[in-house]
């Protein structure tokens, strides 16, 4: 059976919403209150938890070591090696962006019979990650496509350099627009730039554009006046990849059913038909079963971001808490948009 553990975020209350803040601040720890809904098979079953605050330089730190020893399940590197690896068991070869871009015309990438899954990771923070995720995927002779955004958060040549020289491609994830302010003309002249620097540490054949859900600008607007191909870019993948034939999943929200929470990064004309085929999970172990069962389609694009995934217990529950927050704005700010 597969068992796992979910954490609720739903139902979170503080202990001290009753309490005066300066009795707050004056005390040692804070706890709060929550469910955790624990899967084994077909039963669930609901546990109370109490997560501790603990008082740190007069600011309340989340002493998440005690809970994950509980829930630390999914989003480990752990899991996703098992991903990969059920993956592999059950015929999927695991491949760049830039290797679907070159064979995307050969009949056999065409074929249902030939199985792969396309990886893609966005880059978004914490670089060491990825090079993780990326050690992970060359011992299991696996190739990826990962997208490095500008910024120090993300843009680190050291790990560049190693994630490069263990065979997998390096592309730009882009923000052009967002940037330059929706200044078209400032913004392919910045991509430019990007780009070239990038191909300083591998000869860059795909880009991607970059969510930055919380800035009015898309990034692919860029290209309703310049074209890519110009630059020698085979391909990205919200242009370049035919999903009426392949699969779009990512963990967008910290979860495989985030488009619900995704302001950006969704394929919205067919995610009704993927849903109605029920190809949609929640957690990886969902997703790992599925492939257990010979249920996932034949082709797939696979998308995480490996600031996500980590074995560390404190990185683990703060990126947990933190991503829950984040879909509360992306909610609003999906409601705002209708």
């Amino acid at each position: 059976m597969n068992k796992y553990f979910e954490i609720v975020p739903t139902h979170l209350n503080t202990a001290f919403r009753h309490t005066p803040f300066n009795k707050i601040k004056s005390a040692a720890k804070i706890q709060i209150n929550f469910y955790i809904r624990k899967h084994y098979g077909q039963k669930i079953k609901k546990i109370r938890v109490r997560l501790r605050m603990l008082k740190k330089n007069r600011t309340f730190v989340p002493d998440f070591g005690i809970l994950c020893k509980i829930v630390m399940r999914d989003f480990t590197l752990d899991i996703y090696r098992e991903l990969l690896e059920t993956l592999q068991k059950q015929g999927y070869e695991l491949i760049s962006y830039a290797e679907y871009c070159r064979n995307t015309d050969i009949s056999e990438y065409r074929n249902t019979e030939k199985r792969f899954v396309i990886l893609r990771h966005d880059v978004d923070a914490k670089p060491w990650n990825s090079l993780k995720t990326a050690q992970i995927e060359h011992s299991l002779g696996a190739k990826a496509t990962y997208y490095f955004r500008v910024g120090k958060e993300s843009n680190n040549p050291e790990v560049i350099r190693a994630i490069a020289q263990l065979g997998h491609e390096i592309g730009y994830h882009y923000e052009d627009m967002a940037l330059c302010q929706g200044d078209v003309v400032k913004a392919y002249s910045h991509f430019q730039t990007w780009l070239g620097y990038f191909r300083q540490y591998y000869a860059v054949e795909t880009v991607c554009m970059h969510g930055a859900p919380t800035n009015k600008y898309d990034g692919r607007d860029l290209w309703k006046v310049y074209d890519y191909k110009a630059l020698g870019v085979i391909g990205e993948p919200y242009f370049d990849t035919d999903f009426s034939d392949v699969l779009y999943l990512t963990d967008t929200g910290r979860c495989w059913d985030g488009y619900k929470v995704s302001v950006r990064d969704k394929i919205p004309q067919y995610q009704d038909e993927w849903s109605r085929r029920g190809w949609t999970w929640h957690t990886t172990g969902e997703l790992i079963q599925t492939i257990k069962d010979n249920r996932l389609p034949a082709h797939v694009m696979m998308t995480t971001h490996p600031q996500r995934w980590t074995n560390k217990k404190n990185e683990w529950g703060k990126e947990l808490f933190v991503q829950n927050f984040k879909n509360i704005v992306k909610r609003i700010l999906i409601l705002t948009k209708k």
